[in-house]
């Protein structure tokens, strides 16, 4: 049986995509606070039987261009950007099987709290719930949150890793399998025998008290992360069962998905059992020529200074007092680190500067980008597959939701004639449809199955 492709579609609840885009006659994201712009996408995502929708998110605001955030304001520069994780709810009412990954960070979120979040949300959509871990780069969300600055790059995830701590002993050993009994008769909900108070004492966190909430049905929701610096891939291979790295092509994504692997390996988990996911942006038209014009024409949407606001942020400095033609070193950085990464992986002997950078970002960011008909989006989704050994996509828009929509109608069809692609659903968890029947929960050599009760 052929391989076949994952997918997983990326969004944020914020004004369009790519800064400018917003302004295209054809996207409908200026609806991103409404309930019917994320029904309506959740249903045509399961029509297309994707297995997620992927939400980004942030907090604070990209202020680093121009010392502040005149240029992200005016160009709609991931702001405002309202809370994702309300959102499932309502998108979960209106489907059965499309799962939602959402960002929450572990660098201001307090654990104790969010672990009730998450346990809510996966009881609520049936165990269709994913977290992706993320730890925040921006100074301007560190001093939202009271702090002078945002802790250093590494020690930020040596913070998310505390975090990871603190919430597997909530989700996983607080409560045993058989607490809840929900017996009249006896008039007995719970076993007070069975339930566990968690106690946790370490550099960041502190914590006395127990789980409020009866496991869930995946108990620890299917883990994502995206960071993709040497820190950040070692954080994922240690807990992420779903990686989304970048990668322009596919000999770059391979090299990625080989050293997480690897670092999985030395981690005591079977590598294979981590499902890695690059970024693609797709632009599908009937033939190749409709495909190129509809992606000629976004391009003078574009906004340039909102894409410099967009680059600033990301790396942490301000191009609008910067010489474009100064060399970008990764020592500058304090901020997405990967981002730098990923233009040396293009090309290693280069010495990139900041124009290269920004002028690198275009339609597409830094993600890798498909367009053209359905024979020839579906050629380059296989060949990602064979030459780069990932797992599946994170299918990006630029223009919302008739990209999905064209994805849905065109690609989705010419990827089940060829037998890459699933023609329905499997019932259960969304554990369970990524590992198989009956993998409801963390995999044994899964780190915080080692937190469930009776294992330590």
């Amino acid at each position: 049986m052929k391989k076949q492709i994952r997918l997983n579609a990326l969004d944020m609840n914020c004004v369009g995509g790519t800064p400018g885009l917003w302004l295209h006659p054809e996207d409908e994201t200026l609806g991103y606070n409404t309930l019917e712009y994320w029904t309506e996408l959740a249903k045509l995502l399961e029509r297309g039987l994707f297995d997620a929708l992927f939400i980004a998110d942030i907090f604070g605001v990209y202020d680093v261009y121009g010392g502040n955030a005149d240029a992200g304001f005016r160009n709609a520069v991931e702001f405002p950007v309202n809370d994702p994780w309300l959102l499932v709810p309502a998108m979960a009412m209106v489907t059965k099987h499309l799962s939602f990954g959402i960002t929450g960070t572990c660098t201001y979120e307090p654990p104790y709290s969010f672990a009730r979040r998450l346990s809510t949300l996966d009881h609520l959509t049936n165990g269709r719930l994913a977290w992706n871990i993320v730890t925040g780069y921006l100074d301007s969300a560190a001093k939202a949150f009271g702090l002078d600055a945002q802790l250093p790059h590494d020690e930020r995830y040596a913070k998310g890793e505390e975090f990871m701590e603190v919430v597997y002993k909530l989700w996983e050993g607080s409560w045993e399998d058989d607490a809840v009994v929900r017996d009249k008769v006896n008039r007995i909900f719970a076993r007070p025998e069975k339930i566990h108070k968690v106690n946790h004492e370490g550099k960041y966190f502190r914590i006395e008290g127990y789980h409020l909430c009866e496991p869930s049905p995946q108990r620890t929701p299917i883990l994502f992360q995206a960071g993709s610096s040497k820190r950040g891939r070692e954080f994922a291979a240690r807990h992420a069962e779903c990686v989304f790295i970048g990668g322009r092509n596919p000999k770059m994504a391979g090299q990625i998905v080989g050293e997480i692997r690897e670092l999985a390996a030395s981690a005591g988990r079977d590598p294979a059992s981590v499902l890695i996911y690059p970024a693609l942006t797709v632009i599908v038209g009937e033939t190749d020529a409709a495909a190129q014009a509809k992606l000629d024409d976004y391009r003078k949407h574009v906004s340039t200074e909102g894409m410099l606001a967009l680059l600033s942020g990301y790396l942490g400095i301000d191009f609008a007092s910067r010489d474009l033609d100064e060399p970008l070193r990764l020592e500058d950085v304090n901020a997405i680190q990967s981002t730098v990464e990923s233009f040396k992986r293009v090309d290693p002997s280069r010495q990139w500067t900041l124009r290269d950078a920004a002028e690198r970002l275009g339609v597409a960011g830094s993600k890798a980008l498909l367009a053209g008909s359905p024979a020839t989006v579906a050629d380059g989704m296989i060949g990602w597959m064979e030459e780069a050994g990932i797992d599946g996509f994170n299918v990006e828009y630029i223009v919302s939701p008739g990209d999905f929509k064209a994805f849905v109608e065109l690609a989705v069809p010419e990827l089940q004639r060829r037998g890459f692609y699933k023609t329905h659903y499997e019932d259960g968890t969304l554990r369970e449809k990524l590992y198989g029947k009956g993998r409801r929960h963390l995999a044994h050599d899964h780190p915080g199955s080692g937190y469930r009760f009776g294992r330590r």
